[in-house]
């Protein structure tokens, strides 16, 4: 997470630099006439600015992936620019009212914000665009009305993800919008300056981005096509195991990565753990918990060899460093990355000596009924990983203290976590708060949206 933030930092403090210092002593100024406008060309550089790598990240670039540490913090990166994006295109829209409200009101005179005669600078030059602004601030404005509903779809959880799939499929054609916009009134601040080669550099990439999307080929470097050897879902847990053979596209993975699968293609990509070893067979398993409106259609929809297209691998849920002291800590369907990482320790521990850095591995979940407590109890013998369930239907719970109390040597350990946010966090909180290196604590953020 602290990488993320510092990320958003930097390009936040690279945007406003460029911007700033683009201006000349004329423009630099303290005058209301001034300020108004540097304030919005400010918020409209950074709203879009924000919104062009957001696109760039789109593209799920795998290189950028490896940068951030993981696919999982690449879309929480993806997120807070598309928020950060929304706050100031709103800020810049409310800013271009700003007079004509306060004039209305009485507050000021309505000469407060023109440019004083003979005073020349960047936002009076002239423009080879000029015809096209009355359009492009029309198109704009439309623009920053689709950007704010279709941040609420994403944001409000209330709405499925199948209407936030589908209408996130419209943004594309927003940023455009937006990019006209700013091309043709950028224009006034001029191309040939710092923020001028940056602003047009990213809107470029930004640009690529949106067409890859539109035409349907994010991601389709990393695809492969599988098919569907096999499925059964456990009335006792809810759990559907999936098993699908893959074809020679499918690059082989690491244990905890995960895939966006699509079974269906009107419901789309959704992100799944990758619950088995790679293996030569080129069989992999998914375990999905009915946990919403698709998981819980999932299994009414499946059918032996059907097409399935598959995505990835993704993520950087690695178990690194595998020589260190190791607490796993799954909560529910979070037990997924950990059953490839169990069943690859299970099948070195075949051929080799038995790690004498044993793993500890606590489970958080209901009760310990179901197929898959059965088999996770089996690989973690097998993989020689001490299993302890949590569960909340007896009253159990756990928490920071209690991995202090049952670990003397805990803050050498490194922790992987995966689960609801909440319980990541809390635990996180407590161990750091008693002096537990953040930098150990690895925790899967599996929000998409």
């Amino acid at each position: 997470m602290n990488r993320i933030r510092i990320v958003w930092l930097v390009l936040l403090l690279i945007f406003s630099v460029a911007y700033w210092v683009s201006l000349n002593a004329t423009e630099a100024v303290l005058a209301p006439w001034a300020l108004h406008k540097s304030l919005l060309y400010y918020t409209g550089v950074v709203a879009i600015g924000m919104m062009s790598i957001g696109m760039i990240l789109a593209m799920r670039l795998q290189s950028i992936e490896g940068f951030l540490g993981g696919l999982d913090k690449h879309y929480r990166l993806h997120k807070w620019l598309g928020v950060s994006g929304v706050v100031f295109a709103l800020a810049h829209w409310l800013i271009k009212l700003a007079p004509k409200w306060l004039t209305h009101q009485g507050w000021v005179d309505a000469a407060t914000f023109k440019t004083p005669p003979g005073t020349t600078g960047v936002f009076d030059r002239a423009d080879f665009l000029h015809p096209a602004r009355d359009l492009a601030k029309d198109v704009g404005e439309w623009a920053i009305y689709a950007l704010c509903a279709l941040a609420l779809i994403a944001l409000i959880k209330k709405f499925p993800y199948r209407a936030f799939f589908k209408t996130h499929r419209i943004l594309p054609l927003v940023y455009l919008a937006l990019v006209f916009h700013s091309v043709v009134l950028f224009t006034k601040l001029g191309v040939s300056s710092p923020i001028g080669y940056l602003m047009f550099t990213v809107m470029g990439l930004g640009v690529v981005g949106a067409l890859v999307s539109l035409r349907g080929k994010t991601g389709a470097s990393h695809r492969s096509i599988g098919h569907l050897t096999g499925f059964e879902t456990n009335p006792s847990d809810g759990v559907t195991e999936v098993h699908v053979t893959v074809d020679e596209h499918w690059p082989g993975h690491e244990p905890g990565q995960f895939a966006f699968v699509t079974f269906d293609a009107k419901e789309g990509a959704h992100p799944f753990s990758v619950s088995s070893a790679w293996n030569q067979q080129r069989d992999i398993r998914f375990h999905i918990k009915k946990l919403g409106d698709y998981t819980g259609r999932l299994p009414t929809k499946l059918s032996l060899a059907q097409t399935v297209i598959i995505e990835g691998p993704y993520g950087r849920f690695d178990f690194k460093p595998v020589d260190a002291k190791q607490i796993w800590i799954a909560a529910g369907i979070g037990v997924t990355p950990f059953l490839s990482r169990l069943q690859a320790v299970g099948e070195q521990a075949k051929s080799t000596t038995p790690d004498s850095r044993p793993v500890h591995f606590y489970w958080c979940l209901k009760d310990a009924q179901g197929k898959l407590v059965s088999e996770v109890r089996q690989l973690c013998e097998r993989a020689h990983v001490r299993l302890t369930l949590v569960l909340s239907g007896q009253g159990e719970s756990l928490t920071g203290e209690k991995i202090r109390e049952q670990h003397e040597d805990w803050c050498e350990h490194h922790i992987w976590f995966c689960g609801p946010v909440g319980l990541g966090q809390a635990l996180k909180t407590d161990l750091t708060k008693h002096g537990f290196a953040d930098a150990r604590f690895h925790q899967e953020l599996f929000d998409m949206r």
